[in-house]
């Protein structure tokens, strides 16, 4: 019979949370995070970093897993076939679209992240139609040497106990007076400590930290590209992750959360100041160059789709498929984009763009 050795704690946690150390990296991070939430706003169609910086942080949260896809079958995956998609592209999309799912279901519920959602969330990721676990003989396990580190929760109702808990944690202000970064880091080691599904809560728990940032008004939209930083720090993530179960350190854990926010912060301001030069680089060229081509819609398919073709104009473009292969080859002709064939199909590739993400993912 496993045995948990580390009990779940009432939230907010019996421990001095906000001390002066942690209290000054939030300074730092609110400070990157309000220069990204500003910066944002000043994309003329958000949802093109909603579609573009989703799939990154999708990209970078999967490596943690050990799930590796290289930037060219990302942008690849939404053009192929799903049969033809590689298993990691597979998986990245799906996190992408457990996201979206996530940011939608709050923006309908009035701000709300509600357990309905994480498990939503959790059937879109997984494919599946399960919920919380329900039966015991979960157990977390050491990559290296299959030693058990840490045993959550084994009694389903137990878990929507501590589940319903979380839930009013987060969308309770009145519950506590922490800072929001700080309340962020406590959800997060929360929620990971129940571990309340039977796959995917490394993830989740993921999407859970830039959703929590949106609902409180830290972000408009989830695009802080969060899971890159612990990507570069893994084993020291998942030390901090057990350490507060081990020896109550929680003031290191908020101090490694805080630090990961302001060095994503950083991250996305490149990766946003990027993709608004290039967007403002590309409608003065396509204006001067072929104004008869011009349009906002076309610009934003551009950008909302790294690798686009032909349909996709079509459809965000209103276009007969004739007039939308036209606008791209003759795009392609004028340098914009790059003409390439997958078997009777063609596509075309924004180099600016993905060169942009290739640069920013590799840390150059």
């Amino acid at each position: 019979m496993l045995n948990p050795s580390y009990i779940i704690p009432p939230l907010p946690p019996p421990a001095e949370l906000e001390t002066k150390p942690v209290l000054r990296a939030a300074a730092e991070a609110h400070r990157y995070l309000a220069e990204v939430k500003g910066l944002a706003a000043a994309i003329p169609n958000q949802g093109i970093l909603i579609d573009t910086l989703s799939l990154q942080e999708a990209k970078a949260s999967s490596e943690i897993e050990n799930i590796v896809t290289t930037q060219d079958e990302l942008f690849q995956a939404d053009l192929l076939p799903e049969a033809m998609r590689s298993p990691a592209a597979k998986e990245v999309a799906l996190y992408r679209d457990a996201l979206k799912l996530g940011f939608e279901s709050m923006r309908a519920s009035g701000g709300l992240i509600t357990n309905n959602t994480l498990i939503a969330m959790f059937q879109t990721l997984k494919r599946t139609t399960g919920e919380f676990r329900t039966t015991p003989g979960t157990a977390l396990r050491n990559d290296r040497t299959g030693d058990i580190v840490f045993v959550p929760p084994q009694d389903g109702r137990e878990i929507i106990a501590h589940m319903t808990a979380l839930e009013r944690f987060i969308n309770d202000d009145a519950l506590s007076d922490l800072d929001p970064l700080v309340k962020m880091a406590v959800i997060h080691h929360q929620f990971e400590s129940i571990h309340p599904f039977p796959d995917g809560n490394g993830r989740l728990g993921r999407i859970l930290n830039v959703l929590y940032l949106t609902r409180v008004g830290l972000l408009d939209i989830p695009v802080l590209y969060l899971s890159r930083a612990i990507t570069g720090s893994k084993g020291e993530y998942y030390r901090r992750l057990q350490a507060v179960r081990d020896e109550g350190a929680w003031e290191e854990w908020v101090l490694y959360m805080l630090r990961a926010v302001a060095s994503t912060s950083r991250t996305t301001l490149e990766l946003i100041e990027g993709v608004r030069a290039q967007m403002a680089d590309y409608k003065h060229r396509i204006r001067r160059d072929l104004p008869k081509l011009y349009s906002q819609d076309l610009l934003n398919n551009l950008f909302r789709h790294p690798y686009t073709r032909i349909d996709f104009v079509q459809t965000e473009l209103g276009v007969t498929r004739q007039t939308a292969a036209r606008y791209l080859d003759q795009l392609a002709e004028a340098g914009f984009v790059q003409k390439h064939q997958a078997g009777r199909n063609n596509y075309y590739i924004n180099t600016c763009l993905v060169d942009l993400f290739m640069r920013v993912s590799d840390g150059e």
